[in-house]
């Protein structure tokens, strides 16, 4: 049963068990696993269809640990055994959105497969253009997110607020 009542189904089941990994097994991850993925983020909803997005994949232990050492909070991503890079298109007008819904897509598609990940910012952070540079992508993109994906080794689960502390029905502060 779902705590607001009815029946869960595996998609929401999904949703609920996702949570940022930082620790990772260093196994492998299985090529249709990375296909599947990307598939899902590349349907992500977007504004006038414009799916202003590029992905990328990166395995190769060397370049998995120069990103980590550009991205300040994201040490972590040098022992991930894969780590997604998610750009938009600058002259797109809703790039940020839409690569935000097909980040979100991503994770849950990982999730799906039973693979830890924790997205890491992108937009606005200083080391946005140096990762841009060192995976050699066209400078019309701007990196959004850096999803760095494997099998858990460790989960911390963090409480989350519950659902009345963050909603309101119709206008905010006023009773039904």
């Amino acid at each position: 049963m779902s705590p607001i009542g009815g029946t869960v189904n595996l998609g929401v089941t999904v949703i609920r068990s996702r949570h940022s990994v930082r620790k990772y097994k260093d196994n492998p991850i299985e090529d249709k696993i990375v296909k599947d993925a990307l598939d899902c983020a590349r349907l992500a909803p977007t504004a006038r269809n414009e799916q202003p997005w590029l992905f990328g994949t990166i395995q190769n232990r060397d370049t998995l640990r120069a990103i980590a050492d550009l991205a300040e909070n994201a040490r972590f991503i040098a022992d991930a055994p894969i780590c997604f890079a998610v750009f938009g298109k600058k002259d797109a007008k809703y790039y940020l959105e839409d690569c935000c819904a097909a980040t979100m897509q991503l994770l849950l598609a990982l999730q799906a497969w039973g693979l830890g990940t924790c997205w890491v910012a992108g937009e606005k952070k200083d080391y946005a253009e140096d990762v841009r540079k060192l995976l050699n992508v066209p400078e019309d993109y701007t990196l959004v997110s850096l999803v760095p994906a494997g099998y858990p080794e460790e989960i911390q689960i963090k409480e989350k607020k519950v659902l009345d502390e963050v909603t309101f029905f119709e206008r905010y502060g006023e009773e039904e």
